[in-house]
């Protein structure tokens, strides 16, 4: 047989070619690759080596769908080899579009044949499809970094990920009204699975092409609304007409559209590594086993990759801030590029994909350079595109497949780990060839990393709790010492349990207007003031807490003392912003490594990809400065219930300042009453006694008898003495003491006068002299009787002079000295009897004691009386 007739024969498709020499092979138009029952390579034909760029020395002894063409190894191609050769017969034709042969996709018809043998593989082209932007062009875009200006890093963001507009072509697509179940839009390649009758699929229904108890199930969780936010029915369908082969198929309800995926199942679970039960319960309790994070997360790591066959599996864990951490890394031992250990910027996951991680769990990518499978709509169902969140084969972005290409790598997957209902961290895999992941193998995967995360939640929930009880304690203590103090103040920053106690910080303060209290390592009272002041200010109304562990970043003034003050966590007491609680915590310096420089600005591209990821993943160290340990929220959290603790207090405080100044108020009305109902009372009495003092001089004068009106004489200076006390109590400021001197002065003009012409007192008072109404009183009974005997008894018929001093001793006492100038008292007066009643002597012994007053009596030469009281 001549070279054109085998050619023409081998294009026909009839041509046995078990019948053919290798040359006679080697010079065929179609690509004839020859292989063993394990899938090797025998033989590859010089049309095979044009078509995919390598010789057949390079292939020959190679694994053809796992290491030559590894885009082939899943059910819809491989699959048919695998199921041919356990049914005993191979001979199967479809079509495949390669994603790269080798510049650019092809879609070619593929026939596996059985020879004597062995077996045949044919690649015939059917022609280029247009991919979009080549790798060239992706490669010159980025040769011209140095000439690119920075592009708005938001762009990244605004990404609609979620409506690529086509799907991966491992599976099919339907998306139908939710109402009806008519078919709105399907994807290109819903012939491959489904049956081409020659009617459109667009406007039949779903009960027209899928098996009825599906549709059914469909309609039923429709009815009963639990078939939305991300909730699915997953089932094994056989297909009319396909030759009994099954599919995987997935339908979900979301934005108004019910979506439903198809994907070829193999043929058997073990054909393409599928996960049993068994594997995921013992990868389960392996992980169970553990109990620190880190050990989680290396046998996180190692199960996954062990289920899944990926080459390397990352554990990567989100900060505060969204940058991102290789936590755990299990990998093959040619893996050269290494991430564990390293940081990603946010950019690098932007936030419309982290919401989107959020709500769909998982996502695999068999071939990144496969071709995407439009999705054709209805003309009367409108240019919306479908919203394929939840959508198990949707497309990745342009822009992502960009960053894997420079990251080196084409199958991935990536499954969300949520922790108390939010996006912790993802579970990555990367393998550096396309790399299909059963069904079944995906739903185990995913449930393990579900296990991850409840042990994430259980160690770390368990580790936090233990923190929180013991500063829940501290805070206790610290709260029933307010409970009993007047000085918020004091009770914090004093005592066995202080501010210091909270929060691992270095340095606590409380700042009360304009005084500051610093307790530990702190800025200055002024720094601290002045800070209180700027957050007063910067602080969002209605805001209370404020935390940070980079203030120098925030405010400027903090640089002169970060390494004892870079983080700060503080809380408002009041409303008014008066006091502050504080608490410090040191700089403490760091490096982070991270995966290229996360500094690099984000650069334009061209055609489908409208920014260029960066391409460096090498390790690049940031030296930090200026940063201290981060305050968990849960911190923050305690010092606003502080702070509304100490509020109470305060408010305490302030009702008893407001109570007492009340009362004080109160008080000070009754006092000023009491001053004048007493200034009152003396006044009466002063006259009342000035009345029965004139009744018994008018009495005296009527009295012929010497000695009743020597009687009513004395009687009368004595009812004096006791006015003259009362009038200075009515004149003086206060009506609990008496000016001495002056009462004394007054009472000796009334003696004087009441005793007669001739009659005289010389007197010297120290001005101001004040002393208690009571000894004033007896003060002023004695000096009446001394001076009126003094006028009776020691002066002469024509009159007499006493002298009268009044005067302090220094030591808190008073001194009135009384002197006659008569002849002085006879030897034994003491003991002698009185001249008259000696009521007058008795009345002065009585004062005396009642005062705890002593008496000296000298003559010198006339009698003269000392009393010091």
């Amino acid at each position: 047989m001549s070279p054109s007739a085998s050619s023409a024969k081998a294009q026909s498709g009839t041509m046995d070619l078990d019948a053919l020499s290798a040359d006679e092979i080697d010079e065929l138009d179609a690509a004839v690759i020859g292989l063993d029952a394990s899938g090797t390579i025998r033989t590859y034909n010089r049309s095979a080596s044009i078509l995919t760029g390598m010789s057949a020395p390079a292939v020959i002894g190679r694994h053809y769908f796992r290491e030559v063409a590894p885009s082939t190894n899943v059910p819809g191609f491989h699959g048919h080899f695998l199921a041919g050769i356990r049914h005993g017969h191979l001979d199967a034709q479809f079509e495949f579009v390669f994603g790269q042969m080798p510049h650019q996709p092809l879609r070619a018809r593929i026939h596996m044949v059985q020879g004597r043998a062995g077996y045949w593989l044919t690649i015939r082209p059917l022609g280029q499809i247009a991919q979009g932007r080549t790798r060239e062009a992706v490669m010159e875009a980025i040769g011209q970094r140095a000439r690119a200006e920075p592009v708005d890093p938001t762009l990244c963001e605004r990404e609609p990920i979620h409506i690529p507009g086509s799907i991966q072509p491992n599976a099919v697509m339907l998306a139908a009204d939710p109402g009806s179940l008519a078919i709105l839009a399907h994807s290109t390649n819903v012939f491959d699975m489904l049956v081409d009758n020659g009617t459109p699929l667009l406007g039949r229904t779903v009960d027209e092409v899928l098996p009825k108890s599906f549709t059914d199930l469909i309609r039923a969780r429709l009815a009963s609304h639990t078939l939305d936010d991300g909730r699915s029915i997953r089932r094994i369908l056989r297909l009319t007409g396909r030759d009994g082969r099954t599919y995987h198929a997935v339908a979900h309800a979301h934005a108004g559209r019910v979506v439903i995926e198809m994907e070829l199942a193999p043929d058997q679970p073990e054909d393409f590594g599928g996960a049993s039960q068994i594997d995921t319960e013992l990868a389960v309790a392996r992980l169970r086993a553990v109990e620190t994070l880190s050990a989680a997360a290396r046998i996180a790591a190692l199960e996954i990759r062990a289920l899944t066959g990926f080459e390397c599996v990352l554990v990567y864990r989100f900060d505060a801030n969204w940058n991102g951490e290789a936590l755990a890394e299990d990998k093959v031992p040619d893996w050269s590029r290494i991430l564990l250990g390293l940081h990603f910027p946010a950019s690098d996951i932007p936030a419309q994909a982290r919401a989107l991680y959020t709500k769909a769990k998982s996502r695999f990518v068999i071939d990144r350079d496969c071709v995407p499978v439009p999705i054709t709509a209805a003309p009367e169902a409108g240019n919306a595109p479908i919203d394929l969140t939840f959508a198990q084969n949707r497309t990745l972005s342009p822009i992502h497949l960009e960053y894997q290409r420079n990251l080196g790598v084409n199958g991935s997957m990536s499954i969300s780990i949520m922790v108390e209902g939010k996006l912790w961290g993802l579970m990555i895999g990367h393998h550096r060839q396309p790399h299909y992941v059963a069904p079944e193998t995906r739903a185990a995967a995913t449930i393990l990393t579900d296990a991850f995360a409840m042990r994430v939640q259980e160690i770390e929930g368990r580790r936090l709790w233990a923190e929180r009880q013991a500063h829940l304690d501290t805070e206790g203590r610290l709260v029933r010492g307010l409970t009993h103090a007047e000085d918020f103040v004091a009770s914090l920053t004093t005592g066995p349990v202080t501010l210091l106690d909270l929060f691992g910080a270095t340095g606590a303060g409380i700042v009360s207007g304009e005084a500051v209290t610093l307790i530990g390592r702190t800025p200055s009272a002024a720094q601290v003031r002045a800070f209180a002041a700027w957050l007063k200010d910067a602080l969002p109304a209605g805001s209370t807490a404020y935390a940070t562990n980079a203030l120098p970043a925030a405010y400027g003034a903090a640089t002169d003392f970060q390494e004892i003050a870079s983080g700060v966590l503080g809380a408002f007491v009041d409303a008014s912003r008066v006091n502050l609680i504080l608490w410090f915590r040191p700089e403490v310096s760091s490096t982070v490594s991270w995966g290229g420089d996360p500094r690099k600005p984000v650069l334009a591209g061209s055609g489908s990809v409208a920014v260029l990821p960066r391409r460096s993943f090498e390790r690049w160290v940031e030296e930090r400065s200026g940063f201290s340990a981060p305050w968990p929220e849960w911190q923050v959290s305690l010092a606003v219930c502080l702070a509304q603790a100490v509020e109470g207090v305060v408010l305490r405080q302030r009702r008893k300042i407001d109570a007492l100044t009340g009362l004080l108020a109160d008080k000070e009305r009754l006092l000023i009453q009491k001053d004048l109902l007493t200034r009152e009372i003396d006044h009466r009495v002063k006259n009342s006694l000035q009345i029965v003092s004139a009744f018994l001089q008018m009495q005296r004068r009527q009295v012929s008898d010497p000695e009743a009106r020597q009687a009513f004489a004395e009687t009368a200076a004595r009812v004096m003495s006791v006015a003259r006390v009362h009038d200075s109590l009515y004149q003086a400021e206060s009506v609990e003491e008496v000016d001495l001197g002056q009462t004394i002065e007054n009472l000796c003009s009334d003696l004087a006068g009441m005793a007669g012409e001739g009659h005289a007192v010389d007197l010297v008072a120290e001005p101001g002299l004040m002393v208690p109404y009571r000894k004033a009183v007896a003060l002023s009974l004695i000096a009446t009787e001394l001076v009126t005997n003094a006028f009776k008894y020691a002066g002469s018929p024509d009159g007499g002079r006493v002298a009268v001093t009044v005067s302090g001793d220094g030591a808190g006492a008073v001194r009135m000295r009384i002197c006659d100038d008569g002849q002085g008292l006879p030897q034994g007066w003491a003991e002698a009897k009185p001249q008259g009643t000696g009521l007058g002597m008795k009345l002065i012994r009585a004062m005396l004691d009642q005062i705890n007053a002593r008496i000296e009596v000298v003559n010198a030469p006339g009698a003269c009386f000392t009393i010091t009281a």
